[in-house]
């Protein structure tokens, strides 16, 4: 089953920016926004520094989160990564009985962001888990400036083979799990797919306007591979639902073909959208539950 594509109706990023309030919650955006030649307010997007100081606006004045991350560590388009948790929610509204849910979050990265729009939005408490020990470092910062230690863990994957093992600890549970996995093959197929994006918006540059380091952007065998290894995995694993995010349509039918040789009760394709850029999230159970449609 596919649902609609189209930002979450929950999702507080749905209308423009209003930059005059984002430039009062953070005054170092002032200087990046101009009009644009369409008459409206806005920032190059090409400016990795620009997009990143527009995410420290809106993590800001949306939920009260003070943020910084160094480069080149990957720095998210918020509105979509809300998306995410939006359906996430959805998801949970059908399966859980208590207020007290627990995300286990694959790739939490320097920037955090899942667990602090999580937290902030459902009050959800997190475990997060990178092979990274400087992002690691650098969330842990995030998180202790934030005064949110007692929300969010953060834990180190000792080996980029595995995705659950070495984390999850025994006779641990979680309501959902989530994944932004790395979705190039190579660091050669990461800049083609950016010099495409440029190329589609007719903009000139090669810039990585979001940054991102080679285990945030791709792994040996994309995101196919890195989704094959968690699915692998996931029979091992106590929680209710297991979901990832897969940016290439084309990689679907082998993550299909991967979920039917662990033989979950559910399987679901959710779509969802941002301007030009189209994914979805593919969810999975085996246990008996249910899956609300998008609620507002």
């Amino acid at each position: 089953m596919t649902l609609k594509t189209e930002l979450h109706i929950r999702n507080r990023h749905r209308g423009p920016y209003d930059f005059n309030k984002l430039i009062e919650s953070c005054p170092e955006l002032a200087k990046f926004v101009a009009v644009n030649q369409y008459g409206n307010e806005s920032i190059d997007f090409t400016n990795p520094l620009a997009v990143k100081t527009l995410n420290k606006a809106i993590l800001k004045l949306f939920y009260n989160i003070t943020w910084d991350i160094p480069a080149p560590f990957l720095c998210p388009p918020i509105p979509g990564r809300a998306d995410y948790i939006h359906h996430l929610a959805d998801i949970l509204k059908s399966t859980s009985c208590n207020n007290k849910i627990r995300v286990l979050d694959i790739g939490v990265g320097a920037n955090c962001i899942y667990p602090l729009i999580g937290h902030r939005e459902y009050g959800w408490s997190f475990v997060g888990t990178d092979i990274d020990p400087l992002a690691i470092s650098i969330a842990e910062g995030i998180i202790a400036q934030n005064h949110l230690k007692e929300a969010i863990e953060i834990r180190l994957q000792p080996s980029s083979l595995h995705i659950f093992k070495n984390i999850v600890h025994d006779h641990e549970t979680f309501d959902i799990s989530m994944c932004n996995p790395p979705f190039h093959a190579s660091l050669k197929e990461a800049k083609e797919g950016t010099r495409r994006k440029w190329k589609n918006l007719k903009v000139k540059t090669t810039a990585l306007n979001f940054g991102g380091q080679s285990n945030e952007l791709w792994c040996a065998g994309g995101e196919t591979a890195f989704i094959g290894r968690m699915i692998e995995e996931s029979v091992h694993v106590s929680s209710k639902w297991f979901t990832t995010l897969v940016s290439k349509e084309s990689s679907l039918p082998a993550i299909y073909s991967a979920l039917d040789k662990t033989h979950p009760l559910q399987v679901k394709t959710i779509d969802m959208g941002q301007g030009q850029k189209k994914s979805r999230i593919v969810a999975w159970s085996y246990q008996k539950v249910g899956l609300i449609k998008n609620t507002p």
